[in-house]
């Protein structure tokens, strides 16, 4: 039977097709006979068992099995007469038989099968559009302001008489009352927070500074509106604090011990400084580069006109489905009790859709697909940041989904390039730690 294509939407589209019975039941029974071979049934010995047994037994699932073989064969076909570029998966339904046609005799079984067409993407002219490129150079100060935030991490702590104040870390007990009476989580004892750091509310942590060992303070505050705790949100309480322990935070000194702690052996200061500013430097490229990547693809959305495949939103709500059950799990939740409807990732998925068909567009249409050399100096960037580079080189190259992973960033660099190209770029001076989002 000759396909015949149907246009039923602008990219939905349905094929009649027809598979032989004839060609479906030899093909079931020449299965079913390799069956037999290593079938068990009660009664008769492994290979021994009759044919219709094995038929009664696996018939069904085998004719299925079958049968949606057959399917998919005779539509790929059809698709590939039709030069088509299917988007999703299609939609098989057996179709009605015309008058004098059903019955025993009956050649073959008629069906049709929907399905969606990738749609076409226009791309406007984007001469007119402008992109700002940060500027980032790292400085001595860069440098230093790093030194002082690993000498932070690498800080111990040691009693002091006095108030406590800012950066200190604090051991002492509270116990605070709502109207009157203790609530839920309000007291506890030998509590340790460095003060300033907001692991408490900031209307707690400013009535600690000051106050030394021994002493005791009660004071009152209000808890804010969106407060995590419905019970406590938006009430005024009371709270009686008494202050155990102050300790001051002592610091390291950037000497060859401290070099040696970070991994330079020989203890040599100025190394240090010059494998921090080279850290430094390759995190600023990556920054810049997202962000050049992220005004780009804003570029390429609000200059391109497509209509998108219901059924490749479908899929990619699917997979974000499964991408946000699957992180809940492995943070100890239970994904199946939390519900997660499609609604929740529709929009982030049509513009994942959308961004992913323009981008293949302009990919096919500039020639602009990943090479081998460049998807090797992806792996050794990255790598450098690792203690053995080679054995994280080797680690991608023996797997081909983390070596697609990185094919697919190369291509996206390439169209970032080529966009980078046609536009008009601002560059900008900006400050390192603006880059960083620590701006004050």
């Amino acid at each position: 039977m000759q396909s015949n294509l149907e246009v039923i939407g602008s990219l939905e589209r349905r094929i009649d097709l027809a598979v032989s019975i004839s060609a479906i039941e030899a093909e079931v029974q020449n299965r079913l006979k390799r069956l037999a071979k290593n079938v068990k049934a009660p009664g008769f010995r492994p290979g021994k068992v009759p044919l219709n047994v094995v038929n009664k037994q696996h018939g069904p699932g085998v004719r299925q099995e079958v049968l949606g073989e057959s399917l998919q064969r005779s539509f790929s076909e059809a698709v590939a007469a039709h030069q088509l570029r299917i988007a999703g998966m299609p939609r098989f339904e057996p179709t009605a038989s015309e008058p004098g046609e059903a019955g025993a005799g009956q050649a073959e079984i008629r069906f049709s099968a929907t399905f969606e067409v990738y749609p076409d993407v226009k791309l406007g002219e984007l001469g007119g559009a402008s992109l700002k490129r940060p500027v980032v150079t790292v400085g001595d100060a860069d440098v230093d302001a790093t030194l002082e935030i690993l000498r932070k991490q690498r800080r111990e702590f040691e009693t002091v008489d006095r108030a406590a104040k800012n950066g200190d870390l604090a051991r002492f007990d509270f116990k605070g009352s709502l109207d009157g009476q203790p609530f839920e989580g309000g007291e506890a004892n030998d509590f340790v927070t460095v003060v300033g750091e907001g692991r408490l509310l900031k209307a707690f942590e400013d009535n600690l500074e000051g106050l030394s060992a021994g002493q005791s303070k009660g004071f009152d505050m209000t808890f804010p509106a969106n407060y995590q705790a419905a019970h406590l949100a938006g009430k005024a309480v009371h709270f009686e604090v008494a202050m155990k322990e102050v300790k001051a935070p002592k610091l390291p000194e950037v000497d060859a011990e401290f070099a040696k702690s970070l991994g330079i052996e020989d203890g040599d200061i100025s190394k240090l400084r010059d494998e921090i500013k080279a850290n430094l430097e390759r995190e600023t490229k990556r920054r810049v580069q997202s962000r050049v990547k992220e005004g780009v693809m804003e570029i390429l959305l609000a200059n391109a006109e497509l209509e998108l495949p219901k059924s490749l939103v479908g899929l990619e709500i699917e997979r974000l489905q499964n991408m946000m059950r699957a992180d809940i799990e492995s943070r100890g939740g239970k994904a199946k009790e939390m519900p997660l409807s499609a609604d929740m990732f529709k929009d982030q998925a049509e513009r994942r859709v959308r961004l992913g068909l323009i981008l293949a567009q302009v990919v096919e249409t500039h020639g602009l697909g990943s090479k081998p050399e460049q998807v090797r100096a992806l792996i050794d960037e990255y790598a450098q940041s690792y203690e053995d580079p080679q054995e994280v080189v080797h680690w991608y190259y023996q797997d081909a989904q983390r070596l697609q992973e990185v094919e697919a960033l190369a291509l996206e660099d390439n169209v970032v390039a080529w966009v980078v190209g046609q536009v008009k770029v601002d560059d900008l001076p900006t400050k390192f730690d603006e880059l960083m989002g620590r701006a004050g």
